[in-house]
């Protein structure tokens, strides 16, 4: 089975545990099997895996989350990278072009379509499995998934298919509606549209040609900054008529606010939370060193975090979205390919950070131009390499670089270190990378 997970947006209505750089599908917040905790991609890309072991999973995505990605999921994931933003259709068109040109598939192979952080149970993925097998037979050049509704939400769109069958042809689809439109549909025996659907690559490829003056994955690659902003419903869809519905009544949960994603979690607190026994229908995230105490709250989530702290009504959550737009701060946390960091301090001059890399992993080899850096090792042993000289570090070391070095630092267990950055012109983008020689 071919899947590609979309996995986009800033989730800022999960604020503070999500931001532009770590978008909600990163959060560590359902208990794993093992007793740890794992994030949404996390536990969909175990459970595709757990339905089909030789499933090649792709994930198309920003620039700004392929760090993360590797983080959790390991160098072995495909990940077809969009340069910018240019909404579904071109993203969907790029990671088929990926499929085909980098990976070798078969353009006569399926692959599906998915958001990559829906909260399923196992039953989802062989669902998948099917639609994929009916995309096959070429009866339709488009299969959907469509979800049997629960309610008359308004944040769905809607699929009337021409049958009551599991499998039948496309009707109509209806824009999200009003509660009332919702109900009306529902009783035509609509089904929500979770933005689950699949198609042989070939198909997408020739859209694409349609649409699209390139010729294969690296020349659209290069011109994706040139591309309209269109969506793949838009695009495709709603102008194609071989269109089948396949049903799913498992279940299946849009995580997209806290009052949404608390309903998923196994327990009410994670992390360092205590709470009195008149507490009622409470949650607790907590990512910080400090205790939180709750006592006498009903029907409230409280989230900390360093980006800030969430008190709210769990209805009330769901609304946070302008307020969150209006806070202007720096990132104070963010996962990497080779591990993490966590910004502890902030003044005019001088940036305070907690670095943890993982074993077996390095920083990029760098330097910067208006900064110097000190580094402090606190836990853990490693290598550091600084304008070509090499040494070995461990808890205590102190290693100074000033602003033109070259450095890097490579661990070969887990590393952490307290790296202080001095100078008046402090900036993510004070970077140079060279390759290590």
């Amino acid at each position: 089975m071919n899947i590609v997970l979309l996995s986009g947006g800033s989730g800022k209505r999960l604020w503070p545990l999500s931001n532009d750089i770590r978008s909600k599908q990163f959060i560590k917040i359902f208990k794993a099997e093992d007793g740890s905790y794992e994030s949404m991609v996390q536990r969909v890309y175990h459970q595709i895996k757990k339905a089909d072991a030789n499933a090649t999973v792709t994930i198309a995505t920003g620039k700004t989350q392929v760090s993360a990605i590797h983080n959790q999921l390991g160098e072995e994931v495909g990940i077809s990278v969009e340069p910018c933003r240019r909404d579904t259709f071109p993203a969907i068109a790029l990671a088929t072009a990926y499929l085909t040109d980098i990976k070798g598939i078969n353009p006569e192979e399926s692959v599906v379509v998915c958001p990559v952080d829906p909260y399923v149970e196992d039953d989802y993925f062989d669902a998948l499995k099917e639609l994929a097998a009916q995309a096959d037979k070429g009866e339709a050049n488009l299969v959907l998934m469509g979800i049997e509704p629960t309610y008359p939400s308004e944040k769905y769109g809607y699929i009337i298919p021409e049958s009551s069958g599991k499998t039948a042809r496309v009707s109509t689809f209806k824009e999200k509606p009003t509660a009332a439109a919702a109900e009306e549909y529902i009783r035509q025996g609509a089904l929500w549209n979770g933005g689950v659907f699949a198609y042989k690559l070939k198909y997408v490829l020739d859209k694409a040609h349609e649409l699209i003056d390139f010729t294969d994955y690296q020349d659209l690659y290069a011109k994706y900054d040139t591309l309209t902003r269109i969506s793949f419903d838009y695009a495709v869809v709603e102008k194609e008529d071989k269109i089948q519905v396949m049903r799913f009544a498992g279940q299946w949960k849009d995580l997209g606010t806290w009052n949404t994603l608390t309903e998923a979690m196994v327990e009410n607190a994670v992390g360092d939370v205590m709470m009195n026994e008149t507490c009622k229908n409470v949650h607790v995230v907590n990512e910080l060193d400090v205790p939180i105490l709750a006592m006498g709250l009903h029907d409230v989530v409280i989230s900390a975090s360093p980006e800030g702290i969430l008190v709210s009504d769990k209805e009330q959550s769901s609304y946070i979205k302008p307020f969150v737009d209006k806070i202007d701060q720096q990132i104070m946390f963010a996962e990497k390919s080779w591990g993490s960091f966590r910004v502890l301090d902030v003044e005019d001059e001088s940036l305070t950070i907690k670095v943890t890399l993982n074993a077996g992993h390095s920083m990029n080899y760098h330097s910067h131009k208006y900064r110097d850096e000190v580094w402090v090792v606190t836990s853990g042993e490693g290598r550091t390499v600084v304008d070509g000289m090499e040494q070995e570090v461990r808890v205590g070391d102190v290693v100074t670089i000033q602003a033109g070095c070259r450095h890097t630092i490579m661990a070969e267990t887990e590393l952490k270190l307290i790296e202080v950055q001095l100078g008046r012109e402090i900036s993510v983008h004070d970077k140079q990378k060279f390759p290590l020689e």
